[in-house]
């Protein structure tokens, strides 16, 4: 006896998904649902996928519990909230009123802003600490592109010596 019996459309769109989703958790859910359709036990789903037996079911009955939605919303995760980036909204907004200005005005040799400049101004303003990461990711969010900085050391190569006319072979 089956678990779960899919209509054609239903097994098609779960296909896609488990062929083409970005999520991860999506795919495998489609997965299971797809697996226990083709008449496969519960115990070798679960095997198969790497979740126990109590979690194969909570899938099928959370898809059952979601009928009025479509397929690809059931095996969806609910929206949930988080801990709100208020010090990233806060340094986003005093990011961009430094980007504004030339980092001249702040007495910085420098014609550009850096993550570390722009760091050392958000943190006197907000008087708190902020870590670089949150200062990317605000310049991300604003779409400002930056690159981190490559250190080449000078190499000799090889054959240095015959590129200064030293010694030669005898």
């Amino acid at each position: 006896m089956a678990l779960i019996r899919l209509a054609a459309r239903a097994r098609q769109t779960l296909r896609r998904l488990a062929r083409a989703s970005a999520d991860a958790r999506q795919v495998r859910r489609a997965q299971v649902l797809l697996w226990l359709d083709a008449h496969l036990r519960v115990t070798e789903v679960a095997k198969r996928i790497g979740y126990t037996r109590q979690a194969v079911y909570a899938i099928v009955r959370r898809y059952f519990a979601r009928q009025p939605l479509p397929v690809a919303e059931r095996i969806r995760d609910r929206p949930r909230t988080g801990r709100p980036g208020t010090k990233r909204e806060r340094s986003r907004q005093v990011i961009q009123t430094l980007l504004a200005q030339p980092p001249s005005r702040y007495h910085y040799r420098s014609p550009v802003w850096t993550v570390p400049m722009l760091r050392t101004q958000v943190q006197r303003r907000l008087k708190c600490s902020v870590h670089a990461r949150t200062v990317r990711r605000a310049l991300h969010e604003l779409r400002y592109r930056f690159k981190l900085p490559r250190y080449i050391f000078a190499q000799r190569p090889a054959r240095w010596r015959q590129v200064k006319g030293g010694s030669k072979p005898a």
